[in-house]
């Protein structure tokens, strides 16, 4: 079981990524930011069951919409991959600024 709360973060080109923070219950011992398949969304159901697996186990899940996809801003026919990890690495970066959050594992 966990606690899913929303967010949004910057993306490498400026438009705002919707995101979603699964924690845990209890007490948080490090964080994951999970990046899914290339045209799926973070609702997924894959990424949702990894997310509540690991919040079991007392690590919060950060998983979020690329450039172009799901709730986020922008157009997917202007992504790639190397824009999708430039996506990710900016998030990162995001959550890891944020005075609320420890550093991801």
């Amino acid at each position: 079981m966990s606690n899913t709360q929303r967010a949004t973060f910057v993306g490498a080109q400026g438009q705002e990524l919707a995101a979603r923070l699964d924690l845990p219950l209890g007490t948080v011992r490090g964080y994951a930011l999970v990046a899914h398949c290339f045209t799926c969304t973070k609702d997924i159901l894959a990424a949702k069951r990894i997310a509540q697996g690991l919040a079991r186990h007392g690590i919060g899940v950060l998983r979020f919409d690329f450039t172009g996809l799901g709730h986020s801003e922008g157009e997917f026919a202007n992504t790639n991959f190397s824009s999708n990890v430039a996506d990710l690495k900016s998030v990162g970066r995001g959550f890891e600024s944020s005075s609320r959050h420890h550093k991801l594992q």
